[in-house]
């Protein structure tokens, strides 16, 4: 291992330590003085294969070491979604909700908040966090967070054979109707809602 790698490495399990949660991308870059991402990928990716940590290309905050610290427990609260019109899609850490009692193993569990009143009437209130199993596939009627380019929102998900559509559980919003040809993505299934009364 390079001098350069095992500097990263500790400043990666150091703050992972201090802050309950890892760095990202960024924030490495910036430590070291990296001015490219592909520059901190090539230190993340040797490090990976040697077996320090794994990584999750999808979250920013996605590496996971393998001895996880102690303040790491719980499910991370990774920013908003939409529950009206879609929202840019960003990832924001905002601390961690606590619920691996409720829903066993939290590996692919995260957290959103929800802003917007389409999906009142499946109990899903704007403040509420719904609780999402990361996957990209989903049987229909289920409820998924979306991705549509660079907007994410929580919808009922409905494929038909020519279009996707995304359906409000709220008689106010019309159906979100995607074409087959246009950039879709499922980032996860809503398991589960907490709501603080």
């Amino acid at each position: 291992m390079s001098d350069r790698a095992r500097e990263i490495l500790a400043f990666i399990q150091r703050f992972s330590r201090e802050q309950g949660y890892p760095p990202t991308i960024r924030e490495i870059g910036e430590q070291f003085h990296i001015a490219s991402t592909n520059g901190v990928r090539y230190y993340l990716q040797k490090l990976e294969r040697e077996g320090h940590f794994k990584r999750t290309s999808k979250l920013s905050r996605g590496i996971v070491l393998h001895s996880a610290p102690p303040r790491a427990g719980g499910i991370p609260i990774l920013g908003r979604v939409a529950a009206g019109a879609p929202i840019l899609a960003e990832e924001h850490y905002e601390g961690r909700l606590d619920a691996t009692e409720v829903f066993g193993d939290t590996e692919r569990l995260f957290a959103l908040r929800v802003r917007g009143d389409s999906m009142i009437d499946a109990g899903i209130l704007p403040d509420d966090y719904v609780i999402v199993r990361q996957q990209e596939r989903a049987s229909p009627g289920e409820i998924i967070v979306a991705l549509l380019e660079e907007e994410a929102t929580v919808k009922y998900y409905q494929p038909y054979r020519d279009r996707v559509e995304l359906v409000a559980a709220n008689q106010n919003y019309e159906p979100i109707v995607i074409p087959r040809d246009k950039d879709f993505r499922i980032l996860g299934i809503v398991k589960g809602v907490m709501r603080v009364m």
